[in-house]
């Protein structure tokens, strides 16, 4: 991503295309966009190399945009740079282009020259925005992005709505595509195995150690590179965690599909402080950059021997959440259309409250680059607070999984949604901000994906649009999944303050939340809840709110009663309107 000397993978290029004599002249030229690095897709999949050249652009502005973990960042670009060199390999011309600006100044000057681009449609919205002007004036063309399992068709065949409901577009998809199906009846007798994949992980068995990868040069050149430039970007880069190469994501998947799926489906839900991962098959990033191809996966693990239950799991996760939630972005413009109308938006994009911990504003490129939508059913106005950039919060669950993102820039769904997302919702921590966060520290995170699963999932942010409730729980849940408890100062029986926030969340929402039929049972218990009870809980929510946004560690002393009332924090508002 640095301009000046030839360095190694510039070097690699120009010798490989030397090699195979790889004439730039009289070409059809394709724009390939950092999710879809696979030549299994598109032109490349179909027409002779030796008539196509891509267009590789790698843009340090984009990189700057948002304080992205290092571990994403490198991981982009080494597969970016990788698969310039397996397009070399096999005949295609390729122009790598650093644009210190962004896609528009690459792109512009190259369709001048080269004739019009064309390319699959980004999975991003944000790319798709940046490219939409060259679109307007014939410099690109845009074809069906062919690596989704599903069309804007199946969605709306599927859907009644808005709002939309995940479980009805799976069942159409399965039906449509035969996956799963006897005789037109779900394999099994039902369409979802998730009641039984519930399971908590005691030890037993043993959870498998992801594979590591040697770095060659061109990986270790990007490390090199992600730790100078970018090195005030958070989080840090592991090279032996960077699968660079096909062989690589080759070897990843048949780790995940021998040693995970087939326990995948009971320990679903686990979670686990001796297991960032336990059976989760850790392939979202090389999955949505396309380096593995979606529907490849779901056929070899419906071809495995894994248990079925392990199967439809994973199943359900890519061919229904995954694909269910690209529809529902695309069919709210990123959640900029609402049935109750437009959210509020960031006029620039949000770091996620990087800038506010650190106490230095985060120096983003001036690429004209809009924030996020902000919608907040819940008017959860707080701001992430430290805890969520590694300053300790006394809760063993919470700092567990933390330390675990930045060290590797992922965690499975359930530390995401019912550890980090449901505390800050109990919080009030505000959806945008906390979305940012998500964007910025896992290296899965796209704006299809994360913005889908945090307003709409993880927070309820725009309530039953997507969902059907907000996924919170006290800590009996918590235990219940986890042994993060066996370690924590708190007992989550008598002195976790989780449960206590869960209350005053069902107590401050009650009124948008009533009508909620999958509420129904909580609420009714709030109302029996004596009000010395409820009084209580607000003053441990107030307590625990003004600690964590101090970045004050919680000990079950400083959640006793004092005679002078807890205040809520003073904090500069997270979303900017």
């Amino acid at each position: 991503m640095s301009r000046g000397s030839r360095n190694v993978f510039q070097q690699q290029l120009a010798s490989r295309l030397a090699r195979h004599r790889v004439d730039a002249k009289g070409r059809r030229w394709v724009f390939v966009a950092y999710d879809q690095l696979n030549d299994g897709l598109g032109p490349l999949s179909r027409e002779p190399p030796e008539q196509l050249g891509i267009v590789l652009v790698e843009s340090p502005a984009k990189a700057s945009q948002r304080p992205y973990h290092q571990q994403k960042l490198a991981l982009v670009l080494t597969n970016l740079r990788h698969f310039a060199l397996e397009q070399a390999d096999r005949g295609v011309a390729v122009r790598h282009v650093v644009a210190e600006r962004g896609y528009g100044e690459a792109l512009r000057p190259l369709a001048r020259e080269l004739g019009p681009l064309r390319a699959m449609e980004p999975a991003e919205r944000e790319l798709r925005s940046e490219l939409a002007p060259l679109v307007t004036e014939g410099s690109l063309e845009i074809l069906p992005h062919e690596g989704w399992c599903t069309t804007p068709e199946d969605f709306e065949a599927a859907a009644s709505g808005p709002p939309w409901r995940m479980d009805a577009f799976y069942r159409h998809v399965r039906l449509r595509l035969d996956i799963l199906m006897e005789r037109g009846r779900p394999k099994g007798g039902k369409w979802s195995f998730d009641a039984e994949n519930r399971q908590r992980w005691r030890g037993e068995p043993p959870a498998p150690t992801p594979p590591s990868f040697s770095p060659d040069e061109v990986t270790l050149e990007v490390v090199d590179l992600i730790r100078t430039r970018f090195a005030d970007h958070p989080g840090q880069v592991d090279p032996s965690q960077l699968p660079a190469t096909p062989e690589d994501a080759e070897r990843l998947w048949r780790w995940a599909l021998e040693r995970c799926v087939p326990l995948f489906g009971p320990f679903e839900d686990a979670m686990s402080r001796h297991s960032s991962g336990l059976f989760h098959t850790r392939v979202s990033a090389l999955l949505n950059l396309h380096r593995l191809l979606p529907r490849r996966l779901v056929d070899d693990v419906v071809a495995s021997d894994a248990p079925l239950a392990s199967v439809e799991g994973f199943v359900r996760q890519v061919i229904g959440w995954r694909e269910y939630v690209r529809h529902v972005h695309r069919a709210t413009d990123g959640f900029r259309r609402l049935p109750g109308g437009a959210p509020p938006s960031l006029p620039e994009p949000g770091d996620g409250g990087f800038g506010r911990w650190r106490e230095k504003p985060w120096p983003r490129a001036a690429l004209g680059t809009a924030g996020g939508a902000a919608p907040s059913l819940l008017d959860a106005p707080l701001g992430v607070p430290p805890a969520l950039w590694g300053t300790p919060s006394g809760l063993s669950c919470l700092d567990a999984v933390v330390a675990d993102v930045w060290k590797e820039a992922w965690g499975h769904h359930i530390t995401r949604l019912m550890v980090v997302a449901n505390l800050m919702t109990l919080l009030g921590v505000s959806p945008r901000e906390l979305t940012d966060w998500f964007w910025v520290a896992y290296s899965d995170a796209f704006d299809w994906v994360v913005e889908p699963n945090v307003l709409a999932m993880g927070t309820f942010a725009v309530g039953p649009l997507a969902t059907t409730k907000p996924y919170v729980s006290g800590a009996a849940y918590l235990d219940k999944m986890g042994d993060h408890c066996k370690g924590c100062a708190f007992d989550p029986k008598r002195t976790c303050p989780v449960t206590p926030l869960y209350w005053d969340f069902l107590a401050r929402n009650e009124g948008v939340l009533a009508d909620n039929p999958r509420l129904l049972v909580p609420l009714a218990a709030l109302r029996k809840r004596p009000e010395a009870r409820r009084g209580e809980d607000r003053r441990i929510a107030l307590v625990v709110r003004s600690a964590l946004a101090a970045g004050r560690a919680l000990t079950p002393a400083a959640l006793e009663p004092t005679p002078e009332p807890a205040q809520e924090p003073a904090q500069e508002p997270a979303q900017r309107k």
